[in-house]
């Protein structure tokens, strides 16, 4: 399009569609790929608030002869939801259930709805959709139906194509209809009537009539055929179903607006048995006669490649640790109405196999918290294989071919054979085995010439191979750009010259997601590297030590799977589940960071480091770390956020919140003057409210309070000896700002603790800070000389080897992770990564065996700081708060919203706010008034005290302190907890008033200075 064509459709879409209209580079650089080998930068991108609003997008786009891209969860992995072309993503707004209908076990949803979502609001039917891919969190049913997405559950519910019951369409041309199943005497009626309609049923009867024997003969007889258009449900003995026929198109033949879909039952029991197996190819050659005997609700596959990444990862071990030995396993499901029947199914096929439960490579559960670690290790199986620890790239391009299940073991080996005959050294091979799919992906040297050239001649050569089994290029993820070139070796010339006449049928213009599947892209055109990438490689701050040191590679860590757009579980991403918004998941700005480094003509931003674009999708990023560990490839947005903003104003003024919270360490220090007077000073009407805009703090949010006395003021009070660093005995007590200024209660309940326990405790009283604040407002040369005077102070006991203990997560977490990415070849650094423990880890792992942490008796809600989260974990204090008989109730509700200084800078407010509202502060509103609420994160505590609850968080070294002294309060246990009382409002009008008399004087004196100089 010209640029004028550009801005007039732009224009067009803005005065004529309800929704958010994007053509910005942001947004474009946020969508310009999927989950692909290939990148599109795309027009603009739609975002309408209805259905009738994206019909209406469409009719805009036609107008301007505009392409168009259907958009859901953006996961595709064969380039089909990335294009040049206006982008629909129906995911924000058009999320609706319409109906539901429990006895004919029927609903009718928009095209935007995630499937856990539906199926969640379903549950209280008892039904669900049937299949499951394993995006379930994150995928829409509109890309699964234009994916004919599977899943592992195909097994026993089939492909979408076989759940959908009758979809409502919109060609590009503006035809729009209900289409299902068509007798004969209803066609003849539609096309009696004349019109669009008529004409495209007439010609999809041509079509089913031409070719009827090429489709009965030509289409594989296989349960995983999910390449090439559905003509097959076009013949009679399949009821020309054109809704049928439509699902799997991939956007390229009409506009889904919603879909009625077939529901099941969701399943009342169920049973896991596994199957070890010497190699991955013996696995398979079992599936023909495991489905001979039974009749499972998945048969999926794990291979011992995939295991080794796994432990060499450090990932999923719990789930590896319940597998039996073997270097390769079958997994079998059983569903059943009842507990008995379920276990009897999985017995029965251990009889027919001659196994016995008892077998070393046999595990049998009937407990569904172990079948879900079990089923995880499968499931995982992009993310473990995408991002492998020898640091090689894995693509997709031949992930998931499909072939008949009795052929799959010989397959296999041919297989690895075209493996080795292309030096592609053992990819995993896994999937679902039951239905003869497989997926791995594969070292493809996708950045030179020569590579690229043998990446494509590996593609035609595995089409070839899979056709001669009478397999499918593709058994889930469609055809897309990577195998819309191959289909010809697939299907043969006369069906491929089908598929093109239903392209044209619906879509003349070739304006439906142009390129893929018809008149097809070639497989290695578009690709988001190839041989003339040439991307910056810009110096940084921080070392990246696990990605090659490179910020490229770091960035690179992304490969577009999406589970940050998951709306429940884990931390990852708050920012994208309260605004729902691409462009604010990790995801979306793993994008925007890789078109920055630039390397493509087309690339969108333009001005690097200083890019505006960049910067307003990384304002959002709440530097909550819960990537680090929740992305399956490990992307830390956090840290990348930092290093962004530390170019991004190198040489330039930066906020006022870096000044203020950035360094709040320095102004906590300071506040030791006279901190009633600070404290007076930041309460005061209008005096805080003009200190709040001056220092880029939002005016919604209230002022932490100094404590009067700090816990380092405190201890030195003590007056006690300092112990010997040597003595093994000694730790020392990490005097964090938070811990030290605002909250000192819990710094001295962990000293308390700590010597109940039999430690002798040494406390730094030179000021100290790990330089937390520094590094989240990318102030990164600040924060390296910081950590250097930390360590300074911190070397006798780093050289005794002397355990550090945190009790703010923030902190922890600095020490064990971005100081050393921070400072990689500092080996103090190193070694306070190597001492530094959370309270927890050191009372469970290195207490005296006597010593019993005190008896508490009480329920807890607890909040696990998203640091801790992410880099310490949390077993350790599971363990600590089950031996202090505490029922806790660990919240799986995400980030609490107010991340360290996020929540308190200028309009972040709402966004904070509405995270919290995801799920901890109602769960905080919810607990019972006798139970301790717990969170050692003092961004938790305040955000809970601060977010209208009710209540407030204690610390657990506050709360087994108290237990030391005996009961707890039944009622708000909470209320033992010391914490610095806001001043009263006449102290903060008398400092207001003292203030206002000295800016009066001071104004005074300046006028009679200037009076007396004339």
């Amino acid at each position: 399009m010209t640029p004028a064509d550009r801005s007039g459709l732009e224009a067009a879409l803005h005065a004529e569609v309800d929704g958010e209209v994007r053509f910005d580079a942001g947004s474009r650089g946020a969508y310009a790929t999927d989950g692909s080998n290939y990148r599109q930068p795309p027009i603009g991108v739609v975002v309408p608030r209805t259905v009738e609003a994206g019909a209406r997008a469409v009719s805009v786009c036609a107008r301007f002869d505009a392409p168009v891209l259907s958009r859901g969860g953006g996961t595709s992995l064969a380039g089909q939801s990335t294009n040049t072309a206006v982008v629909i993503d129906w995911s924000k707004y058009c999320t609706g259930v319409l109906s539901v209908d429990p006895e004919r076990r029927t609903c009718v949803v928009e095209p935007g709805i995630v499937l856990d979502e539906l199926n969640r609001q379903l549950a209280r039917h008892k039904l669900q959709f049937g299949p499951k891919p394993s995006t379930h969190s994150h995928c829409a049913l509109g890309g699964m139906i234009g994916n004919n997405s599977c899943g592992a559950s195909a097994q026993a519910y089939g492909k979408t194509v076989d759940n959908v019951r009758r979809l409502e369409i919109l060609t590009y041309d503006g035809q729009r209809a209900w289409v299902g199943p068509t007798p004969p005497d209803e066609r003849e009626r539609i096309i009696a009537g004349g019109g669009r309609l008529a004409g495209i049923y007439a010609g999809l009867d041509r079509i089913a009539t031409e070719y009827l024997a090429d489709i009965r003969h030509g289409y594989p007889k296989i349960p995983r055929r999910v390449s090439g258009y559905n003509l097959d449900s076009l013949l009679p003995e399949n009821g020309f179903d054109v809704a049928k026929a439509l699902v799997g198109s991939e956007g390229t033949l009409v506009t889904v607006l919603r879909a009625e879909l077939d529901l099941v039952p969701v399943p009342a029991y169920q049973s896991l048995l596994v199957l070890g197996y010497d190699d991955i190819c013996a696995a398979a050659d079992d599936v023909p006669r495991l489905l001979e005997h039974c009749n499972p609700t998945q048969l999926e596959a794990l291979d011992d490649r995939m295991a080794q990444l796994m432990r060499a990862e450090g990932a999923y071990l719990d789930s590896l640790a319940v597998l039996p030995e073997g270097d390769s396993w079958l997994m079998v499901q059983y569903s059943g109405d009842s507990q008995e029947d379920v276990d009897e199914q999985a017995h029965a096929l251990l009889h027919a196999l001659g196994r016995e439960e008892k077998d070393r490579n046999v595990a049998f559960s009937d407990d569904p918290e172990r079948e879900q670690k079990m089923l995880r290790a499968r499931e995982a199986g992009l993310g473990v294989t995408a991002r492998p620890p020898d640091d090689r790239e894995t693509w997709e391009g031949w992930e998931d071919s499909a072939v008949p299940p009795e052929r799959l073991g010989d397959y296999l080996r041919d297989l690895k054979g075209l493996f080795a005959e292309f030096d592609y050294d053992h990819p995993s091979l896994y999937g679902h085995f039951g239905q003869g799919c497989v997926h791995t992906r594969i070292p493809f040297d996708l950045r030179t010439a020569e590579g690229v050239a043998v990446f494509r001649r590996f593609t035609e050569r595995a089409a070839d191979l899979v056709a001669s089994y009478g397999g499918s290029l593709s058994g889930e993820h469609g055809d897309g750009q990577s195998r819309g070139e191959l289909l010809t070796r697939m299907f043969g010339e006369r069906l491929v010259t089908a598929f093109g006449e239903l392209k044209a049928l619906f879509d003349p213009g070739n304006r439906m997601n142009p390129g893929k599947v018809v008149h097809p892209n070639p497989v290695d055109g578009q690709l988001r590297l190839g041989p003339a990438w040439r991307p910056a490689t810009p110096a940084t701050h921080f070392g990246f030590p696990e990605d090659e040191h490179s910020f490229k590679r770091a960035v690179m860590r992304c490969v577009g799977i999406g589970n940050c757009r998951g709306h429940t579980g884990g931390v990852m991403c708050p920012s994208y589940r309260a605004t729902m918004e691409e462009e604010h998941s990790t995801r979306g700005r793993s994008r925007l960071l890789f078109e920055m480094l630039g390397g493509h003509p087309d690339s969108v931003i333009e001005d690097g480091w200083r890019s505006t674009a960049v910067h307003d999708a990384l304002d959002l990023c709440l530097a909550c770390k819960g990537c680090k560990s929740d992305c399956p490839t490990g992307v830390d947005m956090a840290t990348l956020k930092a290093e962004f903003l530390s170019h991004h104003y190198a040489g330039r003024k930066r906020p006022m919140a870096h000044y203020s919270m950035g360094w709040l360490p320095l102004w906590a220090r300071l506040s030791r003057t006279a901190p009633r007077v600070v404290n007076s000073a930041l309460h005061a009407p209008g005096l805080a409210g003009l200190g709040k805009r001056l220092a880029g703090v939002d005016p919604a949010r209230a002022a932490p309070v100094f404590a009067e006395e700090s816990f380092v003021q405190w201890w030195r009070s003590r007056d006690r000896p300092e112990p010997d660093p040597a003595d093994p005995r000694t730790v020392v007590l990490w005097p964090d700002t938070f811990s030290t200024y605002f909250h000192p209660a819990i710094a001295r309940s962990a000293v308390r603790v700590l010597e109940d326990a039999g430690f002798h405790v040494a406390v730094p009283t030179e000021p100290v800070c790990c330089g937390l604040t520094w590094i989240s407002t990318g102030q990164l040369a600040t924060a390296k000389k910081v950590l250097t005077r930390t360590l300074r102070v911190l070397r006798p006991y780093l050289e005794a080897g002397t355990p550090v203990i945190g009790l703010e997560p923030s902190c922890t977490a600095v020490f064990r992770a971005d100081a050393p990415e921070l400072m990689p070849g500092d080996q103090d650094v190193q070694r306070l990564a190597g001492q530094v423990r959370t309270f927890a880890e050191h009372l469970v792992h290195h207490a005296p065996d006597d010593w019993q942490p005190p008896r508490l008796a009480r329920q807890a809600t607890v909040q696990t700081h998203c640091h801790q989260h992410a880099v310490m974990k949390f077993d350790a204090d599971r363990e600590l708060m089950r031996r202090a008989h505490l029922d806790a109730e660990v919240l799986d509700e995400g980030c609490c919203g107010l991340a360290g200084n996020f929540g308190f800078e200028r309009g972040h407010h709402e966004v904070s706010m509405a995270v919290g509202e995801l799920g901890v502060l109602p769960a905080v509103r919810a607990a019972a008034p006798d139970s301790l609420v717990i969170a050692d994160g003092f961004s938790c505590r305040t955000q809970i005290e601060q977010g209208a609850t009710g209540r407030r968080a204690l610390h657990l070294a506050e709360a087994l302190a108290f237990a030391l002294d005996g009961n707890l309060p039944s009622d708000r246990p909470e209320r033992l907890a010391v914490r610095p009382a806001e001043p009263s409002r006449a102290a903060g009008w008398a400092t207001a008033a003292l203030v206002a008399a000295l800016a009066a004087g001071t104004a005074a004196a300046v006028s009679g200075l200037r009076r007396s100089g004339r």
